[in-house]
């Protein structure tokens, strides 16, 4: 006769989290490494590359003779190369420890196989094969290899692991939009600072991205049961 008001129109069921991944994940995550191995490959075969001619033109664009070339990068550039080298290092693995503190384990083998083991068994053997030199007259020091970018790579999966572990759907579109901003900056720092070529830092952001699909699919249901047992609040369990 009457109706519950507490469970009217306005009652929204909790979200999973960790996020589920999306369909063909997969196959998608596998196609991007893969394109990546293959211009990595094309590289090898061949110093000039039929996209050599986009990365000089936007070499020339960001060329520091434009400007003041003997002039110290400046403080958001230093910032970016800084979050790019060992401190883009520290941030995933203290975020996995503050998962681990709250029994979130496998939100955390998640974190540390995409954004950190996955930069030392994906990164360095496609740099290996691409063999790529750096640009001319870097403004930051760097190691061999220039394809793809090791600190893009990183941005993109920081921004992934972190929207699928840490936020709901709301809050996820604003670290989506947030994400994308980061990681576009970290893309254009690495060319302004002539460490990287255009094409490595879509490579780097191809290659994260597609690490971390796998990845999500792969651990899809341990992920899975970290969801259900915290909506049970049974995660130590």
């Amino acid at each position: 006769m009457f109706s519950s008001p507490s469970r009217s129109s306005s009652y929204e069921p909790p979200h999973q989290l960790p996020a589920a991944p999306p369909r063909h994940a997969f196959a998608l995550g596998s196609g991007l490494l893969l394109l990546s191995f293959l211009f990595a490959l094309l590289l090898r075969l061949d110093r000039r590359p039929f996209f050599q001619g986009v990365d000089d033109s936007w070499a020339a664009v960001v060329d520091p003779s434009t400007a003041d070339a003997s002039a110290e990068p400046g403080g958001l550039l230093v910032v970016l190369d800084r979050l790019g080298g060992p401190l883009g290092m520290v941030l995933p693995l203290v975020l996995l420890g503050c998962l681990c503190v709250y029994g979130r384990w496998r939100s955390g083998l998640f974190i540390f196989l995409a954004a950190v083991v996955a930069n030392a068994l994906v990164v360095l053997p496609v740099k290996q094969l691409a063999d790529r030199p750096r640009p001319p007259h870097p403004s930051v020091l760097v190691n061999d290899g220039s394809y793809p970018s090791g600190q893009v790579f990183g941005a993109v999966t920081l921004v992934i692991v972190v929207a699928v572990v840490v936020f709901p759907p709301r809050a996820r579109r604003w670290w989506w939009a947030f994400g994308a901003a980061y990681v576009l900056a970290m893309m254009g720092s690495r060319t302004w600072l002539h460490a990287q070529w255009l094409s490595d830092t879509v490579a780097g952001a191809l290659l994260g991205a597609g690490t971390c699909l796998v990845l999500w699919r792969l651990l899809a249901p341990l992920l899975e049961t970290e969801a259900e047992r915290r909506a049970s609040n049974s995660l130590w369990l």
